[in-house]
């Protein structure tokens, strides 16, 4: 055990006695009394060296590798504290009182981590690094979907929620439970109304289809699909004070790669954008060119504007031929476009241009906006609508006051990065990454400050620093929450079996 005092603590003397008498108590390890002192900073995974974190994140538990054993000093940078963890196989974990006890006392501040390696008999001491403490918190929870390295198959497949405060998940929906042979029923495209739950909903496809809707704390399954409609309803997303839901209904195709590192390519052949009344139970057509494929709809904080993507394509013989966009799918880029809507007559205007990524011979989608709507992050790549498959792709932020995009290095990688979302209180920026080793999903966070700067992101926190590493199953689409699921994944099960509500479509006039 290794607790240093120097200076009274600003805040007070009850957080500094209560290390102590953590530490006291908790059998902490001591700092090696001789060592050969390294000009670097340590390599750790995961890379937290640096990172701004939030003042209520589970803890930063790493390991360093091959090496037999590890203690890791945590400070205050100004010297007022330390707490010593480690022990053999490399493991650095944290307990979690002790380590929310330090981030109440070091918020809007640093940690000062120094890292000790021992190896063959003989200890080694590396340069501090620091952790910075973001003043201001996350969303306390994260919902994804869990899936393996398939592109065809999903019987295993779940939507989880975690809480990021410590290491509790839990399922919201597991397809197990009501796939029946080897068709199987896929589940996806999770939302939420202003990160609330007791408005949310997702869909549930093949084997009893429909979407699950919980409105004001009310269960229903609705069958979102018109004659009129290309396709049932897909992308999504919430009105922030209404009742309603943009959707894009469009036709998804797959295709193949044998030579190129890209495994799959993902496109529409056809593409439109609704709206649906929740307490109505109605669909209004937003937009429907066949010469533009309009997706990711995206509500700005306000709810005075929708936003989206959209990519222009005219088919040359006839409509939806497959065959011709499988032969051009490069030419497929998307620009970002917003249209203003008028909550009392339910009306939209026409489309403004807000991004024009084709002029850069890149595709911008996915779209969303900051909660004082001067922001817009989004992931851009070299065409296409699912960069998570692209190389090049990154997570782009345009400043809508300035037209400019904003230096978005600190947070992308040479791997993809895609599906991008800010937090409640617009000062963190959620995305997934397959940074890690190329092949698998995982969710990262980055703090977004107050001068519009990027910091280093670092990878949502496990209680074993090597459980990214052996678990084989991607963390997709995430979505940051105020609160967990209370419907019970059998409720959703039940409200499965039932016959999903008939939805009515109306004209984008009426």
């Amino acid at each position: 055990m290794n607790v240093i005092k120097t200076t009274p603590p600003k805040g007070g003397w009850g957080v500094f006695f209560l290390l102590i008498l953590l530490a006291a108590c908790s059998g902490h390890p001591s700092l090696p009394s001789s060592y050969t002192q390294m000009n670097t900073e340590p390599s750790i995974w995961p890379d937290y060296v640096g990172v701004t974190i939030p003042p209520n994140i589970a803890p930063l538990n790493f390991l360093v590798d091959s090496v037999d054993d590890v203690v890791a000093e945590i400070s205050m940078v100004n010297g007022q504290w330390s707490m010593t963890y480690g022990g053999k196989g490399g493991r650095v974990q944290i307990d979690e009182s002790e380590w929310h006890e330090m981030l109440a006392s070091a918020r809007g501040k640093s940690l000062s981590v120094t890292v000790y390696t021992k190896k063959d008999g003989k200890w080694r001491a590396y340069k501090p690094f620091n952790i910075n403490i973001a003043a201001e918190e996350i969303d306390p929870f994260v919902s994804y979907r869990v899936l393996p390295p398939t592109f065809v198959g999903f019987d295993e497949l779940s939507i989880r929620q975690r809480n990021l405060t410590n290491y509790d998940e839990t399922i919201i929906y597991n397809n197990n439970q009501i796939t029946e042979g080897i068709e199987g029923q896929c589940i996806n495209c999770h939302s939420y109304q202003n990160y609330s739950t007791d408005n949310m909903m997702f869909h549930m496809r093949l084997q009893h289809p429909g979407t699950m809707i919980v409105s004001d704390g009310e269960l229903i399954f609705v069958n979102l699909k018109t004659d009129e409609m290309i396709s049932p309803a897909a992308y999504n997303s919430w009105h922030p004070s209404l009742p309603i839901i943009a959707f894009s209904t469009d036709h998804t195709m797959q295709s193949f790669h044998t030579r190129e590192i890209t495994k799959v390519e993902v496109m529409e052949s056809a593409s439109d954008l609704i709206i649906y009344d929740v307490k109505n139970n109605r669909v209004q057509t937003v937009l429907s060119d066949s010469a533009e494929f309009e997706l990711f709809p995206s509500w700005s904080p306000d709810g005075k504007w929708l936003y989206y993507c959209s990519a222009h394509y005219e088919y040359r013989d006839k409509y939806e031929d497959t065959e011709e966009l499988l032969a051009k799918y490069k030419t497929l880029q998307y620009n970002l476009y917003r249209i203003s809507f008028d909550s009392g007559t339910m009306t939209f205007g026409e489309p403004e241009l807000i991004y024009d990524a084709v002029g850069k011979n890149r595709s911008a989608v996915q779209p969303r906006v900051s909660r004082d709507g001067r922001y817009v992050v989004f992931a851009e790549g070299p065409w296409g609508l699912f960069h998570i498959w692209h190389i090049s792709a990154d997570i782009q932020i345009l400043d809508l006051q300035t037209g400019e995009l904003l230096d978005a290095s600190a947070i992308n990688s040479s791997l993809p990065e895609s599906y991008p979302s800010f937090s409640s209180n617009e000062r963190w920026i959620l995305f997934e990454s397959r940074r890690d080793d190329g092949n698998y999903t995982r969710t990262y966070f980055a703090y977004f400050d107050r001068e519009g700067r990027l910091h280093k992101p670092f990878q949502v926190p496990a209680e074993d620093p090597e459980f990214f590493r052996l678990y084989l199953r991607s963390w997709s689409r995430p979505e940051l929450m105020k609160e967990p699921v209370h419907i019970t994944p059998r409720q959703f099960y039940e409200k499965a079996l039932t016959e999903p509500v008939k939805v009515a479509g109306v004209s984008l006039s009426e």
